[in-house]
C-alpha cells in the first residue's frame, strides 16, 4: 500500500492509472475506521481495479463548538485496517495542502440540504461538497462509496454529481451496525456505557416504525410521534431532529405516506450527536 500526502502526487498516481485502463475504486473517510468504513472499502474494492482510501478530517464541515480539534484519531490503526482490506492507495492530505493560503472557492449546497441535518448544522453540507469534489479532483475515481447512515450525506453528493457531471459513479451502501442495533460510528467512542445502552433507542425507535409502516401505518404524523416518544424516554437523550420525509427530495412527505421516506434522527447524548435512519417502502 501506498501512502500518499500531496494532492500533487496523488493526481499523478491517478492518472497513470486511468491512462492504463485502470478502475480507481475510491472512499473517503475521516479515519477512526470501523467496520461500517471497511465494508465500504471492501465493495469498493470488488468494483475497481485499485482501490484508494483518503483520510482527511474536514475543517470546513465543522461548525463553531463542533468536535473537530477532539474528533477522534488513530493512524496507526487506520493505516493497518486499509492494508487488511487491501487498499492500493492511502492518502492522507492535510489542511495546509487542501486548503492552501488564499483558499476561497467553496461549493453551496441546494435545498437537499435545507432539513435535517443541514438544518441544525449551517454550512456543513457546503464543507462537506466542497472536500468531496476537491478530493474526486485529485483521486480521479470512476467509482465512489458511500455509506446510507447519512442519507442525506449521500442525497446531497449525489445531486451533486449530477448537476456538475462528475464522471462518478455513486454507491450507496447500507448501515452496518453493532450486534446490538447501534449505528457504527466514530462518534460513538465518545459515549459512555450509560449512554450507549441509551443510544440503542435510535435503532429501536426506527425498527418499530418500520413494523409500524409494513403493517399499514401510513400517517407520517404518527410514525414521527412513535419514534420521538420511544426516544425521549431516555433521560439521556436530547433530540435534535426526528424527521419523516420524501426520500427522493427531503421535503414532507404526502399524508398519508404512499411513496418511500425516510425516517431520520439526530440525538444528542450529551455531546455525541449521532444520527440514524430507515426508508420506508409502501
Amino acid at each position: 500500500m501506498l501512502t500518499i500526502e500531496s494532492p500533487a502526487a496523488m493526481a499523478e498516481w491517478a492518472r497513470r492509472a486511468r491512462t492504463d485502463g485502470l478502475t480507481i475504486a475510491f472512499v473517503p473517510t475521516m479515519g477512526y475506521l470501523h467496520d461500517g468504513h471497511l465494508s465500504l472499502m471492501r465493495e469498493a474494492r470488488r468494483r475497481g481495479d485499485r482501490l484508494v482510501v483518503s483520510i482527511f478530517v474536514n475543517p470546513l464541515q465543522f461548525g463553531e463548538g463542533e468536535d473537530l480539534d477532539t474528533y477522534p484519531r488513530d493512524p496507526e490503526g487506520d493505516a493497518a485496517k486499509c492494508r487488511e482490506v487491501g487498499a492500493d492507495v492511502l492518502f492522507l492530505p492535510s489542511k495546509a495542502t487542501m486548503y492552501p493560503a488564499g483558499f476561497q472557492t467553496t461549493l453551496v449546497a441546494g435545498p437537499l440540504a435545507d432539513a435535517l441535518c443541514g438544518a441544525s448544522r449551517p454550512g456543513h453540507f457546503d464543507g462537506v461538497l466542497t472536500v468531496v469534489l476537491k478530493l474526486f479532483q485529485v483521486v480521479k475515481p470512476q467509482v465512489a462509496a458511500f455509506g446510507r447512515k447519512d442519507f442525506q450525506q449521500f442525497a446531497v453528493l449525489s445531486r451533486m454529481v449530477r448537476d456538475l457531471d462528475l464522471d462518478v459513479e455513486m454507491l450507496g451502501l447500507p448501515i452496518v451496525r453493532e450486534a446490538d442495533g447501534l449505528a457504527m460510528s466514530s462518534r460513538n467512542a465518545y459515549l459512555s456505557a450509560e449512554q450507549r445502552a441509551q443510544a440503542l433507542a435510535l435503532s429501536r425507535s426506527l425498527r418499530g416504525a418500520e413494523a409500524a409502516f409494513a403493517a399499514g401505518e401510513r400517517s407520517a404524523d404518527t410514525l414521527r410521534a412513535a419514534i420521538r416518544a420511544g426516544i425521549e424516554a431516555q433521560p439521556l437523550a436530547r433530540v435534535d431532529y426526528v424527521e419523516i420525509l420524501d426520500a427522493e427530495d427531503l421535503v414532507a412527505p404526502a399524508d398519508p405516506v404512499d411513496r418511500p421516506a425516510v425516517a431520520a434522527v439526530a440525538v444528542f447524548f450529551g455531546k455525541t450527536r449521532l444520527i440514524d435512519n430507515v426508508v420506508l417502502t409502501p
